[in-house]
């Protein structure tokens, strides 16, 4: 982190302060929120990006990593964007920028729980992009596909053949995303084909969609 720091100086003249935190443990929020406080460090915007997911079958994975997901991915997440928005709404001005997943428009057997903290991402942000508005924040919510980063070796999953026609490089999945908060938008899909993929949950039934997402996270 520190080295990709320096280059982020040295090619683009800004100051960069790097802080090591476990956002996966309970309170990292709040330590997270003391510690940039502490050093007048002011958020105008908060990209809320960390997350990871987990392959399996609910009952066959302990607990334990399934309830640190979720801590990640919906606890510390919600407590930071409640943390960093309180101090946006006072100054009437930020972005808030919520990472969810396509897996958040439908059920998903193998990615049972994951699917739904995105499908909690995704209902937060969208009604936040409401409450927010008129205090002047602007919260965005950004669905990617299946994309080119270490998720899979995180979750333990080997991509389908089909996941990896849908693949999508990290960059152009980013730009939406900051595309579309700089705009304003209360949330955005990257990539055509991940827009018709969700498109297409509302021309099937719920138990179409679980068994075609069975076959393609699976295959």
């Amino acid at each position: 982190m520190e080295k990709l720091a320096a280059d982020f100086r040295r090619k683009y003249g800004v100051d960069v302060l790097v802080e090591a935190i476990d956002l996966a443990a309970p309170g990292a929020a709040d330590r997270l929120k003391c510690s940039l406080d502490a050093r007048s460090v002011t958020v105008d915007i908060l990209l809320n990006n960390a997350g990871y997911g987990l392959h399996g079958n609910l009952l066959e994975m302990p607990i334990e990593r399934t309830a640190n997901m979720i801590q990640l991915n919906i606890t510390t997440l919600t407590e930071l964007t409640y943390l960093f928005g309180r101090d946006m709404a006072k100054r009437r001005s930020g972005h808030i920028l919520l990472v969810s997943s396509l897996m958040a428009f439908q059920a998903v057997p193998s990615y049972a729980a994951y699917a739904a903290t995105k499908a909690y991402v995704l209902a937060l942000g969208e009604a936040l992009h409401s409450e927010l508005r008129p205090l002047g924040v602007v919260v965005t919510t950004l669905c990617p596909g299946h994309t080119a980063t270490g998720f899979d070796e995180a979750a333990g999953a080997t991509p389908s053949a089909f996941l990896r026609l849908l693949t999508m490089k990290p960059r152009p999945v980013a730009a939406s995303g900051i595309q579309a908060l700089l705009r304003g938008k209360a949330m955005v899909i990257a990539g055509l084909s991940n827009k018709m993929v969700a498109f297409s949950n509302r021309l099937t039934p719920r138990s179409m969609q679980r068994a075609t997402m069975k076959r393609i996270v699976d295959a």
